[in-house]
């Protein structure tokens, strides 16, 4: 492994904080982002072992013919059963973190950002060296999802909020915490953590 390898910092923060748009100020800096949750979907698409191991334990509706994911019956027979889900992230996290890994030691970047909605939740902070949570007064973030997503209900989005941290684990476990009220410019606060961690490297 290189030795001079990017820093590898996890983005993060709950349904509706605003982490896409900080995560795309980051981008705009030129920094390389690994959006985890995306890739986990193409992985259960594509990673020859992971569709093996997903179509040997949930059936072969898991997939369409076309070999294309079948989101409604894992939406309706898997995510919806704690055990079943449970069973389905330890095949996908590792599988993630194999991806992750070599996508980063391609990188030529003082330091890169992994970006999921679940890092604490799964474990995978762990594995980081600096983590950043984008946080978000609850009131704010209901409000602009229901906005957003126009198909999900306030139930619904409560029901995904209970699945998450809240901010105050999350602010505890991180290095920076980047707030997105009302008051406070995003872009201030991105230039801030940018300048700190591409110090070293000047």
């Amino acid at each position: 492994m290189k030795t001079d390898r990017p820093q590898l910092i996890g983005l993060t923060g709950g349904i509706g904080s605003g982490k896409t748009t900080v995560t795309k100020i980051f981008a705009i800096l030129g920094i390389p982002i690994y959006y985890a949750d995306e890739r986990a979907k193409w992985l259960m698409a594509h990673d020859y072992n992971l569709v093996k191991a997903i179509t040997a334990n949930f059936g072969n509706e898991s997939y369409f013919e076309d070999g294309t994911l079948n989101r409604i019956f894992l939406g309706n027979n898997v995510f919806n059963d704690k055990k079943k889900t449970e069973l389905i992230n330890a095949l996908v996290h590792p599988a993630v973190k194999t991806d992750f890994e070599a996508w980063a030691n391609r990188q030529q970047s003082p330091y890169i950002i992994k970006e999921a909605a679940l890092l604490f939740e799964t474990g995978s902070y762990r594995h980081l060296d600096k983590i950043i949570n984008v946080s978000s007064p609850l009131k704010i973030r209901i409000a602009r999802i229901l906005f957003r997503d126009m198909h999900r209900s306030e139930a619904q989005i409560n029901d995904i909020i209970d699945k998450q941290w809240s901010d105050e684990e999350k602010n505890k476990l991180s290095d920076y915490i980047i707030k997105n009220v009302e008051n406070k410019l995003l872009i201030p606060q991105v230039l801030d953590i940018h300048s700190k961690l591409t110090a070293h490297h000047q």
